[in-house]
Parts: structure tokens; sequence; C-alpha cells
């Protein structure tokens, strides 16, 4: 990879979610990496009543205006529709890591949903060799933890990072996620 790392963020779903709750955790991770990394945080369309069509084209429109070597990472129902995403079509360029933050499981155990049902062999179908990393605040209250342990079963490859008294925002708190983006 040459140039500046690039990072895309993809926010969560619900009404003002883009800039009153997941711009705070665009500008923890910010500071988390620091001036050497280049972050993108586009609006998806229609945050209020995502659906899985028009938010995984807009996902792969903005992974194909990344250069390869691009980190890509989700919160919540974007991190759900992100990795639902690059399982279903393999994405456009090569990636560093896939990171899920605060992710709910759409499927057996987790929550119902025909359109965002995740497959069963997840793992299977990721760009082989591209490390995942499941991020999970064990205080959350709308994705529960348990979530977690679901994608582990369908992506065994995936590190799980349980955090202890964290909620689903994460408490706006991406050190952890700034880590080991800068490891990987």
């Amino acid at each position: 990879m040459v140039g500046t790392p690039q990072i895309l963020f993809i926010q969560g779903a619900g009404a003002g979610t883009h800039d009153e709750w997941d711009n705070k955790l665009v500008d923890s991770l910010r500071r988390g990496l620091g001036n050497g990394y280049e972050i993108r945080y586009p609006r998806m369309p229609e945050e209020d009543d995502p659906s899985y069509a028009t938010w995984s084209a807009a996902i792969r429109r903005e992974i194909a205006a990344l250069a390869d070597g691009a980190v890509v990472v989700g919160h919540s129902v974007g991190a759900t529709i992100l990795v639902h995403a690059l399982a279903e079509r393999p994405p456009v360029r090569e990636l560093t890591a896939i990171v899920l933050i605060a992710a709910p499981f759409v499927g057996p155990g987790g929550w119902p949903g025909d359109e965002f049902e995740l497959p069963y062999d997840l793992g299977a179908r990721l760009p082989r060799g591209v490390p995942v990393h499941v991020f999970h605040g064990l205080q959350d209250e709308t994705a529960p933890p348990s979530h977690a342990d679901l994608y582990a079963r369908v992506i065994p490859q995936a590190q799980l990072h349980r955090l202890s008294g964290r909620d689903h925002q994460l408490d706006n708190d991406l050190s952890e996620v700034a880590t080991v983006i800068g490891r990987d």
C-alpha cells in the first residue's frame, strides 16, 4: 500500500445517527489513530429506515473509491450490512482488515429479519486472509453481547474483543479499535 492508509467508517442506523451519535465514534477513532490516516465517513441513505439494497449499494461504491489496503469499519446495523455485503460479493479493493463494532447478529439466535439475515457460512464468504475483528461492549443494551458469540460461530477466524463496562456506542471510546487498526 502506498500513501495514507484509509479507513471507511459505516455508520449505524436511526434518525440523526450520522451527525448526533456515530460522529463521536469517528472523532474518537481519529484521535486514537493520529494524523497518519484518512477516515472516510459517508452518510448512508435513509439512515432512519435502512434497507439492505440501498445501503449495500452505497457501501460498495464507497469501497470502490478506496485504494487497496484500506480498513473497513462498521457500527451497529451498519456493521451488519457491511459484513453481509462483503460476503455477498467480494470487494473490488484489497482490504487490510474488517472491523465490526456492536454489530447486531441477524439470524438464528439473534435478531429476526429476512432482509439482513446473515449466511451460516459467513466467514468462508469473506475475503480470504483479511483479519476480522468483532468489538462488543458487555453493557450493550441495544445489541446484546451474546451477538458477538453468534458472529464468532459464523466467522470462526474472527477475533473477538469483549469490552467490560461499555455500551452500544462503546462509551464513544474507540481506543482499542485504533490500536488494532494500527497493528493490522
